[in-house]
């Protein structure tokens, strides 16, 4: 078995833009559901919406690769936005001191 590099660039190349689209969405969803009277209702149809558009330009691209190749880096991808993601959302918390008992 043999790698598609070609394939595994492009579906990379797709990946990181749309990825990062992705956790955009996630945080403009959340802000919205937050200073909703009605969360529920905004975090369903940001899902939905961020979940169409991540899979469905993950098929077009693997469908225009010819090879399955192109999914592993729109995967690989996706988890290195993730991954920039969760360690710009633990930067972003302020520090929170404990307080300590007997003090």
């Amino acid at each position: 078995m043999t790698v598609d590099w070609h394939a595994v660039l492009l579906g990379f190349s797709f990946g990181l833009p749309v990825s990062a689209l992705f956790f955009l969405g996630l945080a403009w969803g959340m802000g919205r559901a937050l200073r909703s009277g009605r969360p529920g209702l905004w975090l369903m149809a940001s899902s939905f919406c961020r979940m169409a558009i991540l899979l469905g330009i993950g098929a077009l691209v693997t469908a225009y690769a010819s090879s399955n190749w192109a999914i592993a880096g729109y995967a690989l991808a996706f988890f290195l936005a993730r991954l920039i993601a969760v360690l710009w959302a633990r930067i972003g918390k302020t520090p929170t001191t404990a307080t300590q008992e007997g003090t």
